[in-house]
């Protein structure tokens, strides 16, 4: 490993709320970036109190532990950009960027002269990234959207992932943020590297939209063509028996994905004890097995159930038949895979002590630890003094409201 960090000297403005903006510019402050998050004084940013709505998991306590996930390693600057004169001091931090990150929807940032081309002649240099809902033009650009609006509603994702008949089913809380944040980090880097080859700043982003169309890609580009999924049918009304869910004896649900059923019939039949599926004339081979996949059902679902999944993955593992587990976060957090794969960080924050690392791998180096994240504006001297601000300067901000 290296010891500095890739984007050590990175300096990243983040004016964003929410999530999917300000989880790229977490995943850039893991690898060395200097992160100022610019935030409303008061209350901030309002994902500063998601921990509390109905709609997130409930901890034993209340511990903010979404917003040290997306607010560590980040300085807090309370800065009123309403107030006219909070601008000045918003152009100083503009000038000595890198990264600039933005979601207001455009007629805000209209509003707060906080476009591309309002910013660019503070900073020709700057790579100014944009996130929206539904694009930068268009007929909805001024539309809000969120991850389950734009990412997962109007993508298709919700309706086509539905049981026949049955209403759609809802995302959970910023799933489509999270993967979308990971587009924002591609695209900041990309603008680096243009500005790296030409000495230019530029524009980059992305919309939530796109994000939940190229997730749902393959179901796209058919629909471009003209083809259709076919509905989605519940578990006990299988096209094909043997890439279908099965319940197991402990209550958890087992995916078996036997696709290559013309190797991997006979094996299976013997393994769990159903030689007599073998001479059954219905299941015969692979077509009267899918034409029948009902009636194979019938013959699996018990079985399947007859045996916890612990039981069924000490029996399959080492077979070749493909299955796996629709897991529970409770597993997750103690799945010695996840500790190999790095999917979790620890922290020096005692309330959260591990959080969910970003997704990143790099083979010369490792995120930071973070420490607890910011308080709103606390690190609003800290940050004035290096943009040349004076005592008396920052306390003529505070009496005109400009900083929190």
């Amino acid at each position: 490993m290296t010891e500095e960090l890739p984007l050590a000297g990175l300096r990243v403005l983040d004016i964003s709320s929410f999530i999917a903006a300000p989880a790229a510019a977490v995943a850039l402050a893991d690898f060395g970036a200097d992160v100022i998050k610019v935030e409303p004084p008061g209350e901030g940013d309002p994902h500063r109190h998601n921990y509390k709505s109905p709609n997130y998991p409930r901890a034993p306590k209340q511990v903010n532990f979404p917003w040290q996930l997306d607010g560590r390693l980040k300085r807090s600057l309370a800065l009123d950009l309403k107030n006219e004169q909070a601008r000045p001091v918003l152009e100083r931090l503009i000038a000595r960027a890198d990264v600039m990150i933005v979601n207001f929807p455009p007629p805000a940032r209209e509003r707060l002269k906080l476009r591309w081309e309002d910013v660019e002649p503070t900073n020709p240099r700057l790579v100014y990234c944009s996130l929206t809902g539904y694009g930068e033009t268009g007929p909805d650009r001024d539309r809000p959207g969120f991850d389950i609006t734009a990412y997962f509603g109007r993508s298709g994702i919700l309706d086509a992932a539905r049981y026949e008949g049955g209403p759609p089913g809802l995302s959970l809380p910023a799933q489509g943020d999270r993967a979308t944040a990971m587009t924002l980090v591609a695209a900041i880097l990309l603008g680096l590297r243009q500005r790296d080859r030409t000495g230019k700043g530029c524009w980059v982003g992305t919309s939530l939209y796109a994000n939940g169309v190229w997730a749902n890609g393959t179901s796209a580009a058919g629909a471009l063509v003209g083809a259709t999924l076919p509905p989605r049918l519940p578990p006990d009304k299988p096209r094909n028996a043997l890439t279908n869910l099965y319940r197991t004896k402990d209550d958890r649900w087992l995916q078996l994905l036997m696709v290559r059923d013309d190797r991997l019939w006979a094996p299976f039949c013997q393994l769990v004890g159903r030689d007599d599926l073998l001479a059954d004339p219905r299941f015969a081979d692979r077509e009267e097995r899918k034409t029948r996949a009902a009636e194979l059902f019938q013959e699996l679902a018990p079985l399947f159930a007859s045996k916890t999944y612990a039981e069924w993955e000490q029996l399959l593992s080492s077979t070749g038949i493909p299955f796996g587990v629709i897991g529970r976060l409770s597993d997750v957090i103690d799945d010695p895979q996840a500790e190999h794969a790095g999917i979790f960080a620890d922290t020096a924050n005692p309330e959260v002590p591990r959080t969910v690392n970003n997704p990143i791998r790099l083979g010369f180096a490792k995120p930071r630890l973070s420490g607890l994240p910011p308080d709103v504006g606390q690190h609003n001297e800290e940050v004035l003094r290096e943009l040349a601000y004076s005592e008396a300067d920052i306390a003529a901000l505070k009496r005109a409201g400009a900083l929190g």
